[in-house]
């Protein structure tokens, strides 16, 4: 075991004999909850002397009884990689363009635009691989560098797409990480720049990832209006031919949007309408392509009807379903979400052994995703429940997910 993950398992076993959650921990030390399983799980160092402290001091403990290697680390050194979640939402604080707003001429990014949309179809690439360490250290330079960017007079329409496209991946990447209040700072922004850029389907975009946040919020209903308003918007171009394929994706992966919400509420009517629906424009966006990051096409749609089964209690439906899917072209964020689901079906139907190995393989996969989302979790705890013997490799993936 690397020092790194022998050190989470020590911060882990002290915030357990203090009995407090990883929620109540972060409460102390002013972060959140992913911050502290990040650290638990051994993905995110700790080397300031002034957070090693502070980590201390919630759990009363010395630094020396914390890390006994800690006694003279260097204070002035270089600050910890930004690459936990707490540091996206610092790049998000306040309002990132101010300095600019406050200086005659403030400096700013050169480079050329379609560097920048090479860049964010790298960010775009991290997220679909769930990689959001890596792609929590791009953001937090690049969404206030774009921001000084943009307030110049004489910033273009392009600059300020690319700013919108970058709050959309961010959005895309806090909602996935449960990290919801401020994945909806981020979708409305990214609306704000689209707005600005001249581009509709981008701000159409920015209210899918708006959507994604209201449902992480428990908030079904401003989900719903937001999908919904933006079909309404788009649906006359639809009838008259005139919506382009990147359009037709939208629409769909909004339609989708409206099943998850119809599924979780037991409507299996309106559910399968909204399916059907997507089916049929995904025949016309054909395979392999992901406007807007949305990876919507066929594949995509009935990964989300296996999770609609799953929801509404259709287990044998939803392995069936996962069967006949060709995830060849789909990225690994997707490939692991329709591993989860079947781990969920066959936890509902009490198949221990074949639930743990798809949870295994969607984690190999995806390992950011599925130790951290919420669904995972669940699952996890459920087995641990219903098995008579939780297995070992049970055990190990619980301990990873810091499954208490």
């Amino acid at each position: 075991m690397s020092d790194q993950k022998i050190f989470g398992a020590r911060v882990a076993a002290l915030r357990k004999e203090r009995k407090l959650s990883q929620k109540d921990l972060g409460a102390e030390l002013g972060r959140s909850e992913s911050w502290v399983s990040q650290v638990e799980r051994g993905v995110l160092p700790v080397d300031r002397l002034s957070t090693l402290q502070t980590l201390a001091d919630a759990l009363e403990v010395s630094v020396l009884d914390l890390r006994s290697d800690a006694a003279e680390p260097p204070e002035d050194g270089p600050a910890e990689p930004g690459s936990d979640l707490d540091s996206i939402r610092l790049a998000l604080t306040g309002y990132p363009g101010i300095a600019t707003l406050l200086e005659d001429s403030a400096p700013a990014d050169e480079r050329p635009i379609d560097e920048l949309r090479e860049h964010v179809d790298r960010l775009w690439e991290l997220a679909h691989a769930s990689a959001f360490s890596e792609i929590g250290e791009e953001l937090v330079t690049l969404i206030p560098m774009l921001e000084r960017r943009v307030r110049r007079s004489a910033a273009t329409d392009a600059e300020h797409e690319v700013l919108a496209q970058v709050y959309q991946v961010t959005a895309a990447v806090l909602a996935r990480q449960d990290e919801a209040d401020a994945a909806w700072v981020a979708s409305d922004r990214a609306i704000a720049a689209a707005g600005r850029s001249g581009q509709p389907l981008e701000v159409v975009a920015g209210t899918f990832r708006l959507a994604h946040t209201f449902l992480r919020v428990q908030r079904p209903e401003q989900a719903e209006y937001a999908a919904s308003e933006a079909i309404r918007a788009l649906q006359p171009k639809l009838d008259d031919g005139s919506l382009s394929t990147e359009g037709k994706s939208l629409y769909g992966a909004l339609q989708l949007v409206r099943a998850v919400i119809s599924s979780r509420e037991g409507d299996r009517t309106a559910t399968h309408r909204w399916l059907d629906q997507a089916r049929a424009v995904a025949g016309d966006v054909g395979p392999g392509r992901s406007d807007f990051g949305t990876e919507f096409g066929p594949a995509n749609v009935e990964i989300h009807a296996v999770t609609a089964s799953v929801d509404l209690g259709d287990a044998g439906m939803a392995l069936d379903l996962a069967e006949q899917i060709d995830t060849s072209e789909l990225s690994a964020e997707r490939r692991s979400r329709l591993l989860l689901d079947k781990a969920r079906a066959y936890t509902q139907r009490r198949q221990v052994g074949e639930a743990v190995a798809a949870l295994l393989e969607a984690e190999e996969l995806a390992p950011e995703q599925i130790r951290a989302h919420p669904l995972a979790r669940q699952a996890i705890r459920d087995l641990m429940q219903i098995s008579r013997r939780t297995p070992v490799d049970l055990q190990e993936l619980a301990h990873r997910a810091t499954v208490a």
